[in-house]
C-alpha cells in the first residue's frame, strides 16, 4: 500500500471530525485552546465516541508529546485498589514531559471500579491535579461514587442520529469498496442503535460473506430477526395463532435467533402496533415478564408463545 494513502487511511481522528456531540466537542475544543482541561467524566452508552473524543482531545493539546503525556487504563480488565495505588498515582505524580501543561490519564471503563478504588482514586485526584488531569470514562454515571462526580465536569453522550451513523457508514464502504444497498444500510442502523462501533463491526462481519450487503446478509450474520417477520408474526397474533407460533418457531429454530433477543425486539414492534395506549401498556408489561423470565432460565419458546397469545387476546378486543 502506498505509504501517504496509509498514512491518510489511519490516522487518529481530531476534535473536529468528531460527528454527533456538537455541544460536547466545543466544550473540549475551547479545554484546547486554553490549554486548561479539568478532571472529566463522560458517560453515555457504547459506542458514541467517549474514548475517541479524550484521544482526540489529548492529541490535539499534546502534539508529539502525546505519547510522553498519556496513559489509558482499561477498569474492567484492573479494577482493584492496587491499581489506584501503583500505576495511576505513579503516573499522576511525575511532571509531564516538553511543554505539557500537564498529563492526562484516561480511565475507560471506570464504573466497574471497586468502591475502594473509587475512593483512593478521589484522593490522588486531589493530590496531583496540578501535575495529571484525569477523565473518566463509563456507560452509567450513577456507579460512580458522588465525591468522584462532584471533583469532575460531567459530559453526558447521547446515542448517535441515524443520519450521522448512515454518512460514516457510506463513506467506509466506498473506501473499502463494499457494495451496500439501501435496505442494507438500513439493517445495520435498526441493529446498532445508535451505537456506532456496532455498526461498523457489524458491516465488516456482513461484507466477509462475500455478497452484496443487504438486509437478509445483515440480519443473518447478526443472528437476529429481520422486523418485517416480527410484525408479519404480531399481525397474525389475533387472526391465526396457530400461523403466529409457526412464524415464532421458524424464527427460533430455523433462523437461530436468540429468545432473548427476540423478546427485546419484540418490545420494539409492539410499540408500532396500531393498539390503544392502555393496550400497549399491558402487552408491554407483559413483555418485560417475559423477557425476565427467559433470562433466567424458562423456555423461550414456552414464554414467546404465551406472550403471542395475550398480544392476540389484546388485539381482538380492539
Amino acid at each position: 500500500m502506498d505509504l501517504d494513502l496509509w498514512t491518510e487511511k489511519y490516522r487518529p481522528p481530531t476534535l473536529g471530525e468528531i460527528i454527533g456531540q456538537e455541544s460536547i466537542i466545543e466544550s473540549l475544543t475551547k479545554f484546547v485552546e486554553n490549554r486548561n482541561v479539568p478532571h472529566c467524566l463522560f458517560s453515555g452508552p457504547p459506542g458514541t465516541s467517549k474514548t475517541t473524543a479524550a484521544m482526540a482531545m489529548a492529541r490535539d493539546l499534546f502534539g508529539d508529546t502525546f505519547d510522553r503525556n498519556f496513559m489509558e487504563l482499561n477498569a474492567s480488565d484492573e479494577r482493584g485498589i492496587d491499581v489506584v495505588r501503583n500505576q495511576i498515582k505513579n503516573f499522576a505524580r511525575t511532571m509531564p514531559a516538553g511543554n505539557a501543561p500537564f498529563k492526562i490519564l484516561v480511565l475507560d471503563e471506570a464504573d466497574h471500579l471497586t468502591a475502594d478504588a473509587q475512593h483512593a482514586l478521589r484522593r490522588t485526584m486531589e493530590s496531583y491535579a496540578g501535575s495529571c488531569r484525569m477523565i473518566l470514562i463509563c456507560n452509567y454515571s450513577s456507579r460512580i461514587i458522588p465525591p468522584i462526580q462532584s471533583r469532575c465536569a460531567i459530559f453526558r453522550f447521547a446515542r448517535l442520529s441515524d443520519d450521522s451513523m448512515a454518512k460514516r457508514l457510506k463513506y467506509i464502504a466506498k473506501r473499502e469498496k463494499v457494495s451496500v444497498n439501501v435496505n442494507g444500510h438500513k439493517a445495520i442502523l435498526y441493529l446498532a442503535e445508535g451505537d456506532m462501533r456496532a455498526a461498523i463491526n457489524l458491516l465488516q462481519a456482513s461484507a466477509s460473506a462475500g455478497e452484496k450487503v443487504d438486509d437478509a446478509v445483515v440480519y443473518s450474520i447478526a443472528g437476529r430477526a429481520n422486523p418485517k417477520a416480527i410484525k408479519e408474526m404480531l399481525d397474525s397474533a389475533d387472526v391465526n395463532y396457530e400461523d403466529a407460533l409457526e412464524k415464532l418457531r421458524v424464527l427460533i429454530y430455523q433462523q437461530g435467533v436468540s429468545p432473548v433477543d427476540l423478546a427485546r425486539q419484540l418490545h420494539r414492534e409492539i410499540l408500532k402496533l396500531d393498539i390503544s395506549e392502555n393496550q400497549k401498556m399491558l402487552i408491554l408489561e407483559r413483555a418485560a415478564e417475559v423477557e425476565f423470565r427467559i433470562g433466567e432460565g424458562a423456555s423461550g419458546e414456552v414464554q414467546l408463545s404465551a406472550l403471542l397469545a395475550h398480544i392476540g387476546l389484546e388485539r381482538g378486543k380492539s
